[in-house]
């Protein structure tokens, strides 16, 4: 395998074994989209990497190069999202295709698990695709993701996850942040019975860890912990238009958000990725503080 030229043999780090970051009784997993944050999330005290593209629309397939130079950078596990466009968990069979492809060459380039999920028209688990799929992952654990948040009846989803064979279930109960959802999460939880692991994800922050932690009885939970930054561009076209055109600056909270439309369908309250698009000059990372923030909150708890 070539490495990168800031990457030699020497610096790649062995990994660390899959229950890495619970020594304190709960695992983080924190959200990715980039090296850069890869590398802070562990620094912070991640317990695990969900590794994505398009974090906007909620997380997509990344590319193997992506996780090709991630694997060489941190030794924590790194679970590959396969979701192969935003929207809807309704997939064709050229998207199914694509979905398989995409699990063959993560497994191929170091994931250590994956994470997908599929519905059926009516709001169901689509239980032949996950079979499939699951298959295709073996023997890497399998994470369900928040597609669960959209079905019809969650607790029936929940056995259908369990009788299928998945690991984990991502979920911010069916609401627009965990902390909204945290009474079915609770629920969810405690009819799992440890027959899958319910983690918590949506909208978790150093404000409200603690009352989700305390309020359900869950071991794990999901974040992504991003702050911005300012993009190292010194030249910018919307910036130099209006000074060319004589017109003043002024400050504005995001001069380029677009805010995203809203489905008609599905679960209203549920929104899988970010209301506004991504200014192109500022970068959304995992912030090393707020991770550890975040982490330090947890074992608080204990």
């Amino acid at each position: 395998m070539t490495l990168p030229r800031h990457v030699t043999r020497s610096q790649q780090r062995p990994p660390r074994a899959a229950s890495a970051g619970m020594e304190d009784g709960f695992l983080m997993e924190v959200c990715v989209d980039s090296v850069e944050s890869a590398v802070n999330a562990e620094r912070g005290g991640a317990g695990r990497i969900e590794l994505c593209a398009g974090l906007v629309e909620g997380g997509t397939t990344p590319s193997m190069g992506l996780l090709q130079v991630v694997k060489q950078c941190v030794r924590v596990p790194v679970f590959v999202m396969i979701r192969p466009r935003g929207g809807d968990f309704l997939y064709s069979d050229r998207e199914v295709e694509v979905m398989k492809a995409d699990i063959r060459l993560a497994k191929l380039h170091g994931a250590d698990g994956l994470v997908f999920g599929a519905l059926t028209e009516d709001g169901r688990i689509d239980t032949e695709l996950c079979t499939a799929l699951l298959a295709a992952c073996r023997p890497l654990p399998v994470t369900f993701h928040r597609a669960f948040d959209m079905v019809h009846d969650p607790q029936v989803a929940l056995e259908t996850l369990i009788s299928l064979g998945f690991e984990r279930v991502l979920t911010s109960g069916c609401d627009s942040s965990a902390l909204e959802g945290l009474s079915l999460i609770k629920k969810l939880a405690e009819q799992a019975k440890g027959r899958i692991v319910v983690v918590p994800g949506g909208g978790i922050t150093e404000r409200n860890l603690q009352r989700i932690l305390e309020g359900s009885t869950v071991s794990e939970f999901h974040c992504s912990a991003r702050s911005a930054r300012d993009s190292g561009m010194k030249f910018s076209v919307c910036i130099q238009r209006c000074l060319s055109s004589g017109l003043k600056l002024q400050a504005q909270p995001d001069p380029w958000g677009i805010p995203s439309a809203t489905a008609a369908l599905g679960n209203p309250n549920v929104a899988m990725g970010a209301s506004f698009s991504a200014p192109e000059y500022s970068i959304k990372v995992a912030d090393v503080a707020k991770v550890r923030t975040l982490n330090a909150i947890a074992k608080n708890i204990l």
